[in-house]
């Protein structure tokens, strides 16, 4: 059984070598560069000041093994609206369905408690499987920012994907 939790300060050092994998650096809108764990610990240190604008959630298993994080960060309560960030850790967890169902558990805490309008995110164009994930989440792609960050020697398009409390109730059958 998959659940989300609350992002705790022991996911750190996991966290702390996803973000040193190169490859899965590479399907992220993320610059790569190598991170000690102090820097993560300020990161976490800075969430924790900033709950109310952010929410980090720790993908885990029946056994609170780390397997993924997702965020909604810049939560604005005027405009009701957040961005969506989803990775998974280890290669052999990916493709399994983690993902699809983090993305739908937070949309539901999205749209049904933090009383959030429309969730944004941005996915690399190369990164055909998220942006897979995205679509049968039900977000729908509004644009793209052309060469916008720079991979691996080139400069690669970042697809821009929304999704409306509407169209997601409509989805999944709360309208």
């Amino acid at each position: 059984m998959i659940r989300l939790r609350e992002l705790e300060s022991k996911d750190l050092a996991e966290i702390n070598q996803w973000r040193n994998d190169p490859e899965l650096i590479s399907n992220l809108g993320a610059t790569f560069r190598y991170i000690n764990l102090k820097v993560d610990e300020e990161w976490f240190d800075n969430y924790m000041r900033s709950r109310s604008r952010n929410v980090r959630c720790s993908i885990v298993d029946e056994n609170d093994t780390l397997l993924g994080l997702i965020s909604l960060t810049g939560i604005d309560q005027l405009n009701q609206t957040a961005e969506l960030h989803l990775m998974i850790g280890r290669r052999e967890n990916r493709g399994k369905g983690i993902g699809t169902f983090a993305v739908n558990e937070l949309l539901h805490h999205a749209f049904f408690n933090l009383n959030l309008r429309r969730i944004e995110l941005e996915c690399l164009e190369t990164n055909t499987i998220s942006a897979g994930l995205y679509k049968k989440c039900g977000f729908r792609k509004e644009g793209e920012k052309r060469k916008a960050v720079f991979k691996n020697g080139k400069y690669i398009d970042m697809h821009l994907y929304a999704i409306l409390r509407e169209e997601y109730m409509e989805l999944n059958g709360n309208e």
